[in-house]
């Protein structure tokens, strides 16, 4: 089997402020803190002799080609994000930056989402890709409006109960 890999889906190349620094941080890190500490152990590793059977120069190989994966994508990736740090001008509807409450009409439960860019969205602590089907969905709507989601559970319809863009 090959190495070949399909190539990604592009995704929007939107991030807010703090999403960027984190990821600049990120790069900061790998390139001069962790990259570092790999090559010299595995030098250290190298010099130890049969390097096919040395299990040591094997996994710290490996690990060196995975962070250089994530350096090479963070490299490219960094240079062509824009940083949206204003809000839209009509803060009424849902774009970009929103933190929305939404109602799940079926289940009567409240839930929360701030639509963020691709690279930092983290759906455990309520943060959903502007790319998401959700979000989608979402963009442009406002306070009382329903929209209908086909989810991989199923469908989902939710009404919009809040719009906020203050953090």
């Amino acid at each position: 089997m090959g190495r070949w890999r399909p190539p990604a889906e592009h995704s929007t190349a939107l991030i807010t402020r703090a999403g960027f620094e984190r990821m600049k941080a990120e790069l900061d890190d790998l390139w001069r803190a962790k990259r570092p500490e790999i090559v010299r152990a595995l030098s250290a590793a190298a010099a130890e002799g049969d390097r096919s059977e040395n299990a040591e120069y094997i996994y710290r190989k490996k690990q060196l080609g995975e962070l250089d994966r994530r350096v090479r994508y963070l490299s490219k990736r960094v240079p062509s994000l824009r940083v949206v740090e204003t809000a839209p001008a009509d803060r009424d509807a849902i774009y970009f930056g929103a933190t929305v409450e939404l109602e799940d009409t079926a289940a009567g439960e409240l839930v929360r989402y701030r639509i963020v860019g691709p690279d930092e969205a983290e759906p455990g602590r309520g943060d959903i890709s502007i790319d998401s089907p959700l979000a989608r969905a979402l963009l442009k709507k406002r306070v009382d409006d329903e929209v209908e989601v086909q989810m991989p559970s199923g469908p989902l319809r939710v009404a919009v109960v809040a719009i906020d863009y203050a953090g």
